[in-house]
């Protein structure tokens, strides 16, 4: 097991990490851009939705904050934020900018499990902060901007997440180079959230009359006539 988390800081993952941070902070930046708000908004919600999800995983697996220290992430939000001030809302729409983040998502997640990964947590945990590390920024973001959260729908999203840090932490436990793994779980996790938009996967949602009916063995009246 890696003991030193500086190791997990390979060029591979340092790209992956301003990658994420770049797409999830240009989601941000456009959902204040259009809302018609300030150029402090649109910094504000670039940086908020580029660092948000890395920020509470560091804070759970105690590890320093890390865009704290690292003067390319604050400014990678920034260059986003004024590049989105500056040009057409509608240059930036459509299917591309989904495609987009789902590559945040999927290499967000990776980064996410490898660095837990490196502080010692065990698989599962580590898996998990993949999933809040790669959708926890965009929940913030929605919760700000007064949106319906990603985790309200039902569509490929946090599975997504989810399939990229299963794989990260999987290959890392059988001693998969990561070099390897890493790009494996992202782009495992990308196609998946690419088909989802494609083909409009979703998961099955709660069903009440099923689940009265397992309950039950039959329906009760009061919902016969449903």
């Amino acid at each position: 097991m890696i003991t030193d988390p500086s190791q997990i800081l390979t060029p591979i993952l340092d790209w992956l990490d301003i990658a994420g941070v770049a797409v999830f902070a240009l989601s941000g930046a456009l959902i204040a851009a259009k809302e018609r708000q300030t150029i402090v908004t649109v910094v504000f919600f670039a940086l908020v939705t580029g660092v948000g999800g890395g920020t509470v995983r560091d804070l759970l697996i105690d590890a320093p904050v890390f865009w704290i220290k690292d003067a390319w992430v604050a400014a990678t939000c920034l260059i986003v934020a004024l590049l989105v001030w500056l040009t057409p809302t509608r240059w930036w729409e459509g299917k591309l900018l989904d495609y987009s983040d789902g590559f945040g998502l999927t290499a967000y997640a990776v980064l996410g499990s490898a660095k837990a990964i490196s502080y010692g947590l065990p698989p599962i945990p580590a898996m998990m902060m993949g999933v809040v590390t790669g959708c926890v920024g965009g929940i913030i973001r929605d919760v700000v901007a007064g949106r319906p959260s990603i985790l309200m729908r039902p569509e490929l999203y946090v599975t997504a997440a989810a399939l990229s840090a299963t794989i990260c932490v999987v290959g890392s436990m059988v001693g998969g180079e990561p070099a390897l793994v890493w790009p494996l779980a992202t782009v495992a996790g990308l196609i998946l959230r690419s088909a989802a938009i494609r083909f409009n996967l979703a998961l099955p949602t709660y069903n009440e009359r099923s689940a009265a009916t397992d309950a039950e063995g039959e329906l009760p009246p009061r919902q016969v006539a449903d």
